[in-house]
């Protein structure tokens, strides 16, 4: 049995700032490589000093799987011979955006067999993500090929996209059909989150001055009312508590999580709101690792009332849930499949639009927080519930108790090694798919990639003539001696090299038509593709290590 090799085109290791995304795309990994089910891991990344920088990253993060020379980095443009060289068991794409239909045209065109090819899920509500699922919409999409989603509504999402642009562009369902659509969720580390000791929970409020018998509400993610959520429903529910008759000191919100610079003002308007109604407001912003587990264990209600299309599963109410926080949160999207409700927590109905046409038109030519806020105003969470459910959680600390517990179980259930566990399964599954007829494949044209030789047929004097004859120039022959060297960019790799060049040279010692040139060398180097064979003529065309026969030459 050959060697399992698993492949992808992503680093799944990102800097800046740590977004949901970010942080599911490096668990993802670390949880693959626990599982010990491929024996080499293959990245492609932009250039040849990425890889090396993706390769030392790696061997700091896994130093065991590094020494065992588990890790394999190299440029993109070696794709088409890394292909061709090994059999890859799958290619995993860290988001189903970017690149899986080309990698499926990559496959159909040069590997030997038609491996699975999966991606993921994040945001959905981009306006350039129709163009996006467009490109899945072609002939080389195979049954081996799928997209995980995160919830059974994001699943949803993405099947509504595919049916749009069936219709809309009238595509042949037999010729430009989808791929597999799969439900695999997110997960956390059980190890990184646990309900605190009451000597933790003790010096995590006292850290925040917030009272012992003070009711700490938490919000923690992207504080952004453009592409997170809207605070403001959470805000005036806190009214509605107020003028209900509770007293306003024996509650704190505590807002933590990331914030970016322009959104101060969000900040402070959010502030401003809380010393109106006289809630003390505690922030956090931009907290570490071990500061997120710390506002958790201050915390005695999680709350997260998401409004925003953008919201396609709630990392953090797993996180809580694992923290042993009953959740409040809204009935949106992937939220009401980690919630349920009156067990593990409350969901807060949301009300949403049956048009958004407006909208829809203005998202391709504004800017996305723009159009996401206008779209999250339209989604309406329900504040009298909120404000009911807060009071009423707020006011049976028993009842708190034993939702914490029930979510920390709940949560295990969403560790990375079950998700990892279901991508396996999918993987398997994929290669007991038909992936169709093979030269079909082969042939299958992805319509968004330029032909570049025909599009710019224009440009030059002519194309190559097969039947002009070439021979070694000057320069060509002081390279077939030995006596001159070429320079071939490290860029080039695989496209041209020393031997193909020396090959090339052995076979145009004599006046040698084009064609039959580019045909010698083909079968020189064994699965030589055509075109490469033309492009080292014409490469030493441009080199001065061929030219063009004289007329009457011999």
């Amino acid at each position: 049995m050959g060697k399992r090799i698993w492949g992808s085109l992503d680093p799944f290791f990102e800097p800046g700032p740590v977004l949901g995304r970010r942080v599911a795309n490096s668990k993802f990994f670390t949880a693959l490589t626990r599982a010990a089910a491929f024996d080499e891991y293959h990245f492609f990344t932009h250039s040849k000093g990425a890889a090396e920088e993706l390769l030392g990253n790696l061997s700091a993060l896994y130093p065991d799987r590094a020494a065992e020379g588990r890790f394999k980095t190299f440029p993109r443009l070696e794709l088409p011979f890394a292909l061709r060289r090994e059999d890859y068991h799958v290619f995993h794409l860290s988001d189903c955006m970017n690149y899986p239909f080309h990698v499926a045209r990559l496959r159909n065109a040069f590997s030997r067999e038609i491996f699975p090819i999966t991606s993921v899920t994040h945001s959905l509500s981009y306006a350039d993500h129709a163009g996006c699922f467009l490109k899945h919409l072609f002939a080389g999409t195979t049954a081996r090929d799928a997209v995980a989603t995160t919830s059974g509504p994001g699943r949803d999402v993405v099947a509504a996209y595919f049916d749009h642009l069936a219709r809309t562009y009238a595509l042949d369902a037999a010729r430009f059909h989808p791929p597999r659509l799969a439900v695999i969720p997110l997960g956390i580390e059980p190890g990184d989150f646990a309900p605190p000791a009451p000597d933790e929970r003790e010096r995590a409020r006292a850290a925040l001055g917030v009272a012992p018998e003070t009711i700490a509400l938490l919000v923690f993610g992207r504080i952004d009312h453009a592409s997170k959520m809207d605070l403001l429903p959470l805000f005036r529910a806190m009214s509605r508590v107020f003028q209900q008759g509770a007293d306003k000191g024996a509650y704190c919100l505590i807002l933590s999580g990331w914030i970016e610079d322009e959104e101060q003002g969000y900040l402070a308007t959010l502030t401003e709101l809380a010393a109106n109604l006289g809630l003390r407001l505690i922030v956090k912003p931009r907290p570490t690792e071990v500061q997120k587990r710390e506002v958790y264990a201050a915390a005695d209600i999680f709350c997260s009332p998401a409004d925003n299309p953008q919201e396609t599963f709630g990392i953090t109410l797993l996180e809580a849930q694992a923290m042993g926080l009953p959740v409040i949160a809204s009935d949106f999207d992937g939220y009401r499949e980690l919630v349920t409700p009156g067990v593990t927590g409350l969901l807060i109905p949301v009300t949403g639009p049956a048009s958004t046409a407006i909208v829809d038109m203005l998202a391709p030519v504004s800017c996305d927080n723009h159009y996401h806020l206008l779209l999250a105003q339209r989604y309406a969470v329900d504040v009298p519930q909120l404000a009911l459910a807060v009071a009423a959680l707020a006011g049976d600390p028993g009842r708190r108790a034993a939702m914490g517990a029930a979510a920390r179980a709940h949560a295990l259930g969403f560790s990375w090694d079950a998700a990892i566990a279901r991508y396996l399964a999918l993987w398997e599954d994929l290669w007991r798919q038909d992936p169709g007829d093979r030269q079909a494949l082969r042939a299958a044209v992805h319509p968004l990639h330029p032909p570049y030789a025909r599009l710019f047929a224009g440009h030059p004097s002519g194309l190559l003539d097969a039947s002009r004859r070439l021979i070694q120039s000057r320069a060509g022959r002081a390279v077939y001696r030995g006596q001159d060297f070429p320079v071939i960019y490290d860029t080039l790799s695989g496209f041209v090299d020393a031997a193909r060049v020396r090959a090339l040279l052995v076979l145009a010692r004599n006046p040698v038509a084009a064609g039959a040139l580019c045909e010698k060398l083909a079968a020189a180097e064994p699965d030589l593709p055509p075109e490469l064979a033309e492009a080292a003529v014409l490469w030493a065309l441009k080199h001065d290590l061929l030219e063009y026969a004289a007329d009457g030459q011999p």
